[in-house]
């Protein structure tokens, strides 16, 4: 293992600007440095292998043997397979390299059998992972930075003194621009969010299931940098588990305030938020609203429904007995909206890696529904359009076996100079749609405020 301390900056962005533009380049984001929310940064890009999975076929580039081949193997199971055996981490830093990128929410489609009803028109990969033999880390609770490595790859010890020179230093600001030009669009009016709402209660009646996300897709065309979206994207609306991904196809803007799993060691943990008001400029109003909100039956009922789901699908890479609910509906706000959120823990088995459980919870049931196979029928048959990243996961499993990941929620896409994003919320039994109508634009605020603030740089 072979770690170097480089120079400490406040905003990791300058540092990630000095490779934004390479395809694989991709950055996880703790915070805008003018909010005090997490501690970890981290950047990689030039991978030595990559993944890509369109449907049952995953795509492999091999760059250190300069291969390319396909696979209908699990595309899970296919990361986990070239991680190989858990190296020790001594380091105390969190991804010394390993396999990071997301896993969207189509992915779902080769673990579940599901109609194919809705339009898929964004064509960018259900899996994107780039193996990285070195991760750029960088500290903001002891104000330091590494670039660390596992050093499997000869390649990483031969360009280590490159490296060292990139990100002693950052970037000058890209001579590019984000500019907006056309109004934002939904996928659905509210006449049609109200036929989808409907349906939902008619499933519920009828016993089909208890909850259903519904969510509303959002788009418009721009012109420039999304990288330079993202910068913007991160004054706005700053959130712990924020990511950017550069890959050849598009982009991944995400400012999700939501973790789906992580692994330490075997420790197993699990946050899933239900519930949500929007945020007022009045301290008492906003006070009103966050009470309001803990006060809920409604909205800790749904939480709970999430939480049993949650507990069923990690005991199944868990050791028995051992999944428990520390943390039962916290308060937790953001820039929009307050959130309602419950911790779920459990201890790894001895036979199960990071990635099973990641398999085996898959999609987050947050974002899904109960049950969970109903649930995302329903959504197939009411939304217009396949969710493509949407409520899926940006992760890291390291080479260590340790994991991160996000649901990818207040996550925009950039596919062919037209950003996407959407925003939902759980429909129940007492649901009432003008609320649930009104809490998708409280979801969406910030992404709002993008397209109404983009400016020249």
């Amino acid at each position: 293992m072979k770690i170097s301390e480089l120079p400490y900056h406040r905003d990791s962005a300058q540092l990630f600007s000095n490779v934004a533009d390479e395809p694989w380049s991709m950055f996880l984001d703790s915070a805008h440095p003018k909010v005090d929310m997490g501690r970890y940064d981290i950047i990689v890009a030039r991978p030595l292998v990559t993944f890509e999975t369109y449907e049952e076929v995953t795509h492999i580039i091999d760059t250190e043997k300069n291969k390319e081949t396909t696979s209908t193997e699990d595309p899970f199971l296919l990361v986990k397979q070239y991680l190989g055996d858990k190296d020790k981490n001594f380091s105390g830093l969190p991804f010394c390299g390993g396999a990071l990128g997301y896993f969207s929410y189509d992915l779902g489609r080769n673990l579940e059998t599901l109609p194919e009803i809705a339009k898929k028109d964004i064509d960018m990969p259900d899996m994107a992972i780039g193996i990285y033999d070195w991760s750029v880390i960088v500290d903001h609770h002891l104000r330091r930075s590494w670039l660390a490595s596992f050093c499997r790859y000869e390649k990483t010890e031969q360009e280590w003194t490159k490296l060292q020179e990139l990100f002693s230093e950052v970037s000058s600001s890209l001579k590019s621009n984000f500019i907006i030009n056309a109004e934002v669009e939904s996928n659905m009016t509210k006449d049609d969010y109200t036929q989808a709402f409907n349906k939902v209660k008619n499933y519920i009646l009828e016993g089909d299931c208890y909850q259903v996300n519904l969510a509303q897709r959002f788009s418009a065309e721009y012109e420039g940098n999304s990288w330079i979206a993202y910068t913007q994207l991160r004054q706005l609306n700053p959130a712990p588990f924020s990511a950017y991904i550069n890959i050849p196809s598009g982009s991944v803007l995400s400012s999700s305030p939501e973790r789906f799993l992580c692994v330490s060691g075997n420790q197993v943990e699990t946050k899933p938020i239900k519930g949500t008001r929007h945020r007022s400029v009045f301290a008492y109003e906003d006070k009103a609203l966050a009470d309001s909100l803990l006060e809920s039956e409604k909205d800790r009922a749904e939480n709970l429904m999430i939480v049993d789901l949650l507990r069923n699908d990690i005991s199944k890479s868990c050791e028995s007995g051992s999944v428990v609910v520390p943390k039962l509906f916290s308060l937790e706000t953001y820039a929009s909206v307050h959130h309602l959120v419950s911790t779920i823990t459990g201890r790894l088995s001895k036979d199960k890696h990071a990635l099973n459980l990641l398999r085996d919870s898959f999609p987050g049931g947050s974002i899904t529904g109960a049950p969970k196979h109903r649930s995302m029928e329903i959504i197939e048959e009411l939304e217009p359009h396949r969710r493509s990243i949407y409520c899926g996961s940006i992760a890291y499993i390291g080479f260590d076996g340790d994991m991160d990941s996000n649901i990818c929620i207040r996550t925009l896409v950039s596919y062919q100079n037209t950003l996407y994003f959407h925003a939902g919320g759980g429909i129940v039994w007492d649901s009432k749609v003008d609320s649930e109508y009104k809490e998708c634009f409280d979801k969406a605020a910030a992404m709002m405020k993008l397209f109404k603030h983009e400016q020249d740089f």
